[in-house]
């Protein structure tokens, strides 16, 4: 893995395959290039972390953080995520094409991410900034503590967390999500229609000083 990541830190070339990975860690962590980087099989921990600017497709499975603290470029995943999603991710597209696990896009500052299935509870959990799409359910403690990212969910939500509200779906919105399902290759039609999507966001009561809570802090 050491010798794979270091010849994607200084590539030789424009795209690599990455054969029977065999659920390893840290495959194609730190990639700051313009490359396209396919991962034929189930991948470990952290796959694709820092990832800045480069295409990597995960054909199979992933295991805790992919694309954690993402910069710029697309990571796909063919199959379904373990926990912590694209955690404090910065910028570029995350699309999982199955299901997610818990803190699903964990105190993300600014990245997109696309769920094709569900994801589980805690998810968005302190999220500052960019748009988290749930083609499925979500589960409790949705966008728990919550800044400033938008929430879309086609689904049944298990219980939203503290500050965190549905909000209203206006005509810049639902265009907004409709550019986010074209580019994850999800139609914005019928069963994905933007309107059949719910809007979730901040209250913006959690993170004001009030005088009146001052023994709180």
């Amino acid at each position: 893995m050491r010798a794979l990541n270091s010849e994607l830190h200084a590539p030789s070339a424009t795209s690599y395959e990455v054969l029977r990975p065999q659920g390893a860690h840290a495959i194609a962590a730190g990639v700051h290039a313009p490359l396209t980087i396919d991962i034929r099989g189930h991948a470990g921990y952290y796959c694709a972390g820092m990832n800045d600017g480069a295409t990597i497709t995960v054909h199979g499975n992933v295991g805790t953080g992919v694309a954690e603290n993402m910069m710029s470029g697309l990571v796909r995943v063919r199959g379904d995520a373990s926990q912590s999603v694209g955690a404090t991710g910065h910028g570029g597209l995350l699309v999982i094409e199955g299901s997610a696990s818990m803190r699903c896009g964990i105190s993300m500052k600014g990245i997109d991410i696309v769920v094709g299935g569900d994801i589980g509870p805690m998810s968005a959990f302190m999220a500052q900034a960019g748009r988290l799409v749930v083609c499925g359910d979500a589960g409790d403690g949705l966008g728990d503590s919550i800044y400033e990212a938008r929430i879309y969910v086609r689904g049944a939500v298990g219980g939203l967390g503290a500050d965190c509200v549905e909000k209203e779906q206006r005509p810049e919105h639902l265009a907004e999500l409709a550019e986010l399902l074209t580019a994850a290759g999800i139609e914005p039609v019928g069963e994905y229609a933007p309107g059949r999507f719910r809007r979730y966001g901040s209250a913006r009561r959690l993170y004001h000083f009030a005088a009146h809570n001052s023994t709180a802090y």
